[in-house]
């Protein structure tokens, strides 16, 4: 038999790439890499969370450089794998197969580092020799697998200790898998028809008229709504911003935003809107265009620290110590000790999120203004 079942690149079912493209067969082909070490991670949602998960990869190749990686996620957060070749397979929860192929398949290493029973309960079945993080156990109960696991366990179980923690969600990701923690970056790759689509929308808007592009992500998500700051505080910046006429502001936004987006483009006709139905590759296509990008912690921030931009991220509800800043994120934080509630609910007639002023964010987006320039004559 000629064919090589052993192959990474082997589907089972069709061709694979090397075959279909260049006609290749398995007793003369130079892509043949037989499966040597198989890594499950199991990493559910959300998806910015997922996003920032990706960012575990690059230590994952350089601790096992001959690994085959499946991935276990939602449909939903499918977009956020393409042109990504760190992962080698990527199964779907929702599929009928998934728990089937977890019941046959065996796998080396095993890291799920969510403290969720719906997705430790995976973890329990999958069959691994090594397994790092969070298992569901018969009584029903997440329980960590190693010592690494317990810190961030216990943090979501205890509000004092996610108020204390110094280290952020990457560098606590990589322990509990057993990783080094060389500060890799989040993983996006756009690629040309992505590319090609951003720069249609440049053109059309004649974006070059500008020397600086800053991009508003108005919105939040539906989970914490006190992470979205208010709209007054976007208008007032919007007003500061418009004053410099090196400055071009793109607005950004999905399908909860519509309303605010129409609101602040009947105030500001000079606001360049990039749409709130963009699909996920499409916002993060769009998202490759601004220089600096003003957003709460949301899945916004997550994409633009994947693109490598200048972001100016306000603070709430959320933890500020988790969020990796990779030297370009200005965080703004009020002065407030409730700070790092994750409550969904605020007890207090002004929100931490109210404390925010507009001279505040202005002033840590002109900063990141003057680190482009800076860059640009060194």
């Amino acid at each position: 038999m000629i064919l090589k079942t052993d192959c990474k690149h082997f589907p089972g079912n069709r061709p694979c790439t090397p075959s279909k493209t260049e006609g290749k067969k398995c007793d003369d082909c130079n892509y043949y890499e037989p499966v040597d070490f198989k890594i499950l991670i199991i990493k559910l949602d959300a998806t910015g969370d997922v996003l920032r998960t990706i960012s575990i990869l690059p230590a994952l190749k350089r601790e096992y450089p001959k690994s085959h990686i499946t991935w276990i996620t939602k449909r939903n957060a499918k977009e956020l794998f393409a042109n990504n070749h760190l992962v080698d397979e990527l199964f779907f929860f929702e599929d009928n197969d998934t728990v089937a192929r977890l019941m046959v398949e065996k796998f080396n290493l095993l890291i799920h580092p969510d403290a969720s029973a719906v997705s430790g309960s995976l973890a329990s079945i999958a069959n691994a020799e090594i397994k790092k993080g969070y298992l569901l156990d018969a009584k029903g109960k997440v329980i960590p697998v190693n010592d690494d696991a317990v810190e961030w366990l216990e943090m979501g179980a205890f509000d004092d200790l996610k108020k204390k923690n110094t280290k952020t969600y990457q560098e606590i990701i990589h322990n509990i898998s057993g990783l080094k923690y060389q500060k890799d970056e989040i993983q996006i790759h756009l690629n040309q028809r992505e590319i090609d689509f951003k720069n249609e929308f440049y053109t059309k808007h004649n974006l070059k008229r500008f020397k600086y592009l800053v991009g508003l992500n108005t919105g939040a998500g539906t989970r914490w709504q006190y992470k979205q700051w208010h709209l007054e505080g976007y208008i007032e910046l919007i007003e500061k911003l418009s004053t410099n006429k090196e400055i071009g502001l793109l607005l950004y936004g999905g399908p909860d935003e519509i309303e605010r987006s129409k609101i602040l483009k009947n105030k500001f006709p000079n606001l360049i809107d990039t749409g709130t139905s963009n699909s996920l590759r499409q916002f993060f296509s769009l998202l490759d265009i601004c220089d600096v990008l003003v957003t709460s912690d949301t899945m916004a921030l997550h994409a633009a620290t994947g693109l490598k931009k200048r972001i100016v991220c306000l603070f709430g509800p959320t933890s500020h110590t988790e969020i990796e800043d990779y030297g370009r994120i200005e965080k703004v934080i009020p002065d407030l000790d409730c700070l790092v509630c994750y409550k969904p609910l605020c007890d207090f007639e002004v929100t931490c999120m109210g404390l925010i002023t507009s001279e505040m964010v202005y002033e840590k987006v002109i900063k990141s203004i003057e680190s482009i320039k800076n860059k640009s004559f060194n």
